[in-house]
Parts: C-alpha cells; sequence; structure tokens
C-alpha cells in the first residue's frame, strides 16, 4: 500500500465515509495548496491537545468549565441530558433551549459492554443533589438503548423529587437527534411529557 491507500483507508473509518468517499477526499488534499494541507494537520493534532471534557457537563470545550456551564444567564432549573457531546451543539442550534446540560457519553447496552457505570450518570446524580434542580430532560435517542437509559434514569432521579420529562414525538423512533431538523428538535423540547 502507498500513501494514497493508506489515507483512504484512514478517512473510510470516519462515520458515514465509504471508500470512494475517502478516496476523493485524498485527491482532493493532493489538488490543494500545501498551507492547507499543513493547517489541517495542525489543527487535527490540536483537537486532541487543546479539547478536553468539561469537568462539570463533560460536553467537549477548551476551557473548564464550558462557556455554557459558565454563562450565568442560562437557566440553572433545567438540565438537559443527551448522549454524546454533539447532541449539545445541535440542540443548540435550535435556540430553543436556555438551560444547562449533561453528557452521558453513550447509552446503557449490555451487548456493547456499556454499562450505568461506564457513563457520567454517577456524575449526574450527585450534581442533581447538590444543585436541586426543577427538571430534568431526557434528550435520548429514541432507540431501545436510548429508552432503556431512560427508563434507568428516571427510576434514579424520581425519588431525589425531581421532575422527569423526556423530548415529545417529533423524533422517529430509532432516529437519532443528530440527524433531526432544528424545528423538530425545537417542538420535541417545547412539547416534551412527563417520564
Amino acid at each position: 500500500m502507498n500513501i494514497i491507500d493508506n489515507l483512504t483507508a484512514n478517512f473510510s473509518k470516519f462515520p458515514g465515509i465509504g471508500k470512494k468517499s475517502a478516496s476523493r477526499m485524498v485527491y482532493y488534499l493532493l489538488n490543494t495548496p500545501e498551507s492547507f494541507n499543513l493547517q489541517l494537520a495542525q489543527q487535527i493534532a490540536d483537537l486532541k491537545r487543546l479539547i478536553k471534557r468539561c469537568d462539570k457537563c463533560f460536553a467537549f470545550t477548551e476551557e473548564s468549565p464550558c462557556p455554557i456551564c459558565s454563562d450565568s444567564s442560562r437557566d440553572s432549573s433545567l438540565i438537559c441530558v443527551v448522549e454524546q457531546p454533539s447532541d449539545v451543539k445541535i440542540i443548540e442550534s435550535t435556540g430553543s433551549f436556555k438551560g444547562l446540560y449533561h453528557v452521558l457519553n453513550g447509552t446503557i447496552s449490555p451487548l456493547e459492554g456499556r454499562s450505568p457505570d461506564s457513563l457520567t450518570i454517577r456524575q449526574l446524580i450527585a450534581r442533581i443533589s447538590a444543585d436541586r434542580p426543577d427538571e430534568i430532560i431526557l434528550a435520548l435517542n429514541p432507540t431501545v438503548e436510548g429508552d432503556t437509559t431512560a427508563l434507568y434514569l428516571t427510576q434514579l432521579i424520581k425519588p431525589l423529587g425531581i421532575k422527569v420529562s423526556k423530548l415529545a414525538s417529533g423524533l422517529p423512533v430509532g432516529g437519532d437527534i443528530e440527524y433531526a431538523d432544528s424545528l423538530t428538535i425545537s417542538k420535541s423540547l417545547n412539547g416534551r411529557i412527563d417520564c
């Protein structure tokens, strides 16, 4: 294998990128100025070096606590629980949620080896106990794993006397928040239902 084949193989490891798309990316880079490629390489190197998890919500950030957790104008009585850091960005893009977030870093999935202990559930319960928000919104994907995780969290949070709600319908069963449009997410947030 040569460098073109190796880079194509690496690009094809990205989610949603097949061999043809990966090959197009490699040939695109071969036709761009060297300065672009060097800048891209530096940004990729900086990604792991400069980005970390927020100590409070576990989203990706350059500083901890992150800008959302540090923003005193946010409604601290609402915590939106999401599966992945990318879900925070997606919900924020709707402009309809002004509370805080908590990133679980996945869902409960025994078949894939993800137990509650492998997620940030313990930290969420400690945060709820310390901060006493009025409501926890479970913005988890409507999948078997997402529903299992939502049920598990509801059973842990409700005894604490905290309202637990989840996104309203509008997100298709088996779909991901990542692929929903802003209007659907906004309507789901506004029409959330009690768990």
